[in-house]
């Protein structure tokens, strides 16, 4: 091309070429840098090892996901091209995404978190108590981030007195996992501080991979001195996050969980203080106000006051037992009177004492029979039998009726 064109002009001609040549492109690649923006919409980078595109999710197209994106996932993407001219970048708008299977780091980071894991070294009940007041507390960071900077100020504000010595360590490429490590080790052999923060600021996956390097996790697991992890920000993670002591959120978090504030330690123990004196002297003076009207006269009047309604309740629940087994002995004794009159009443001799008899055939061996009822019971000539009150009578049926 002779002409020349302006920077703006060319621009659009790469915006062309590109958007309308690639309208629509599948691609997969690792998952890197993934920040949601406030606007909701998601930014990521794309990468495999040879090359790396900017790619943005517009949140009108998230509701479509199935899952929550992380750096390190591989994932298969299908969008267009576009191109920024102010700029001069272009990206991925992505309308479609899925997961491809989880990215090699953090495949790697997950089977050396499982392995680790089972030695035992993230245990629960290996974790130490950090101390509430240290005298010493060590920081591992870099000595030039933002992280120290923020652990320090928090430090001096928190508890002005406390000592803090730096050991300073790289805390992002190949040389910084064994430098960390290294200045763990240096910590515990001269035993330098009460309490030990490692840590930096908050960066992806990549940045972060020194904290979980296996050298380094162990490091941490043999520490005697207590160690604080304080990597990235809250929901960045590493493998020295599960065994360490403690893990704080962020940095300054981490110097917060280091040390308590003096100021407000003090004034704590002041208040209780306070108190308690206030308490004692309170329960004393009640006491001594309790106890002054308990004089002997005093208490021999409070004691028959206790006592004297205690003795008439007694007296009323003599008197009505009393009058209760009174009345239940004359029921009882009315009751068997009814009784001995019914019996006698109902009694045979009773009625034959009254001149009545009862008049029986007489069997063939001798012996009485039933007590006849009616006179059709028997026979003319029938041998009787009769019973009176005394005595017995042996008749003859002559005429029936």
């Amino acid at each position: 091309m002779k002409e020349k064109l302006t920077v703006s002009e060319l621009t659009e001609l790469i915006k062309k070429t590109l958007e309308g040549g690639f309208p629509s492109v599948l691609v997969e690649g690792e998952l890197s840098n993934y920040r949601p923006s406030s606007t909701g919409h998601l930014y990521f980078t794309l990468k495999d090892p040879g090359a790396s595109i900017q790619a943005i999710m517009f949140k009108n197209r998230i509701r479509s996901l199935s899952f929550e994106p992380r750096d390190g996932m591989l994932l298969k993407i299908r969008g267009s091209l576009s191109v920024y001219p102010q700029r001069g970048t272009y990206s991925i708008v992505v309308e479609e995404m899925e997961r491809s299977g989880e990215g090699d780091i953090l495949a790697m980071l997950e089977e050396r978190k499982r392995r680790l894991a089972a030695e035992g070294l993230f245990d629960q009940d290996r974790k130490r108590p950090i101390p509430r007041f240290p005298q010493t507390v060590g920081v591992i960071s870099s000595p030039t981030g933002a992280a120290l900077r923020d652990i320090l100020n928090v430090l001096k504000r928190r508890a002005r007195g406390i000592g803090v010595v730096i050991l300073p360590a790289p805390v992002q490429g190949d040389e910084a996992a064994p430098v960390l490590a290294r200045r763990i080790k240096e910590a515990n052999a001269w035993n330098i501080a009460d309490v030990l923060i490692i840590g930096r600021g908050g960066g992806s996956l990549e940045d972060l991979l020194p904290f979980s390097d296996e050298t380094l996790v162990r490091s941490v697991a043999a520490s005697n001195i207590p160690v604080i992890s304080a990597v990235g920000h809250e929901i960045d993670w590493a493998l020295i996050d599960f065994a360490a002591d403690l893990r704080a959120p962020t940095p300054s978090a981490a110097a917060e969980l280091a040390s308590a504030d003096r100021e407000e330690a003090y004034d704590f123990v002041r208040s209780s203080r306070d108190d308690l004196r206030e308490a004692i002297e309170n329960r004393i003076e009640r006491i001594r106000l309790m106890a002054r009207p308990f004089s002997e006269g005093d208490l021999e009047y409070r004691f028959r006051s206790i006592l004297s309604p205690r003795l008439i309740r007694f007296d009323e629940a003599r008197q009505a037992l009393i009058a209760g087994m009174e009345e239940r002995t004359v029921e009882l004794d009315r009751r068997l009177e009814l009784a001995i009159t019914g019996l006698e009443a109902a009694s045979p001799l009773e009625i034959l004492q009254r001149g009545y008899s009862v008049v029986m055939p007489l069997m063939k061996d001798g012996s009485p029979g039933k007590a006849l009822r009616r006179a059709q019971d028997i026979k003319k000539g029938d041998r009787l039998f009769i019973r009176p009150l005394e005595g017995s009578i042996t008749a003859l049926a002559e005429e029936l009726e």
